[in-house]
């Protein structure tokens, strides 16, 4: 009850004051009010209806952490997304908003939705939508645009190459240079002012395996260049770039039923990784933000599906962050909800973290939002 009370003011807030501020706040044209989901689960073989957790599927959530305990922080609850969903995979922001892009929803796995999240007044907007739908888009922000790479077209399979880029300040689309090779679920991030995107997982759609690509794409040129692999091909992992150098953390290889806590850095000087200490609690499909030179690791699946059944099937709450001064890792308050596949970003002094798995898998997508402080 305290949720849906709370969002009710929300939405409340959502409802005026956005079309009137949005242009003044240097964040472009007004953006269209997206009021929060009434309903916090869908079931996406239900062809999006309500749904509501079984005693099994609540049992998935593992919050247990062996890293040793740091500040603990708190949890807060926030306006939940307009649309329960997952696999978006995963957020960016840009100038104090969170732009989630494509993803699982309302019963299909190709959407093109585009919803920006304003902490300032916590509610929800609808931007432009993606000129395609997909899930497992790869998103990075820099220099006023969004950039969306690369996802699949079915669930979780069938990669394409398409390539955009959102002009923040136009709420507008536009094609760029495709990826010189076809791929979904990978990562990423900016790094002097050109995007790498890393790893990730290919057709055919019958082996969908898991690759160690890393390709750079220039802005200023519109072209993409090969850099060197990622050490231990995978998809899923989190991935932030900070002091000049690429973070992967865990994932999997292939399938959540073998994920890893592999960390390797990326050394852009030589063109080669090196190991880093490993994420304590192995798993993919989790986020991962840089937040008070911390990286902070939340959420994430694992487990076994066959023939549709699941077992040893973990949805992961752990919140664990790196130090990269001294290569290594603390743990922290659990999230209250836990999720995979979420949109997770680093907004002034707090970690938003929203929507995602709620179940092993992509049967049910949540609509939750909740944002983590240390303070």
């Amino acid at each position: 009850m305290r949720r849906r009370l709370f969002l009710g003011a929300g939405a409340t807030l959502a409802a005026a004051p956005f079309a009137a501020t949005a242009q003044h706040a240097g964040h472009g044209p007004a953006l269209r009010p997206a009021p929060s989901s009434p309903h916090p689960f869908h079931n996406l073989f239900q062809g999006g209806a309500p749904h509501h957790l079984t005693p099994d599927q609540r049992a998935q959530r593992v919050s247990a952490s062996p890293a040793p305990a740091g500040t603990p922080g708190r949890w807060v609850a926030r306006a939940d997304m307009p649309i329960p969903r997952s696999e978006m995979a995963w957020a960016t922001a840009w100038n104090g908003r969170m732009h989630v892009v494509g993803g699982y929803g309302e019963g299909q796995v190709n959407r093109a939705y585009h919803t920006v999240y304003d902490p300032a007044s916590d509610s929800w907007l609808d931007a432009a939508p993606l000129p395609r739908g997909a899930n497992h888009v790869a998103v990075a922000a820099d220099a006023g645009r969004v950039y969306a790479l690369g996802g699949f077209i079915e669930q979780n399979r069938r990669c394409d190459d398409k390539a955009f880029a959102y002009e923040v300040a136009e709420d507008r689309w536009r094609e760029i240079a495709p990826l010189p090779r076809p791929r979904g679920a990978a990562a990423a991030v900016v790094l002097a002012g050109k995007l790498h995107l890393i790893g990730g997982a290919t057709d055919p759609a019958q082996e969908r395996a898991s690759i160690g690509w890393h390709e750079v794409y220039d802005p200023a040129t519109d072209r993409w260049e090969i850099r060197k692999a990622l050490p231990g091909a995978r998809d899923h992992v989190g991935c932030v770039a900070d002091g000049g150098l690429i973070h992967v953390v865990g994932g999997r290889f292939n399938t959540f039923q073998y994920n890893t806590g592999l960390h390797h850095v990326y050394l852009p000087q030589r063109d080669t990784w090196e190991e880093r200490a490993p994420l304590p609690t192995p798993r993919s499909g989790h986020g991962m933000v840089v937040h008070r030179g911390r990286f902070f690791c939340m959420g994430g699946e694992g487990g076994i599906i066959e023939r549709g059944q699941t077992r040893e099937a973990k949805v992961f709450g752990q919140m664990e962050s790196y130090d990269p001064a001294s290569d290594a890792w603390q743990s922290h308050a659990p999230m209250t909800t836990p999720r995979h596949a979420v949109a997770a970003v680093s907004i002034g002094d707090w970690i938003y973290v929203a929507g995602g798995g709620a179940v092993l898998g992509g049967a049910v997508q949540s609509a939750i939002h909740e944002a983590f402080t240390l303070g």
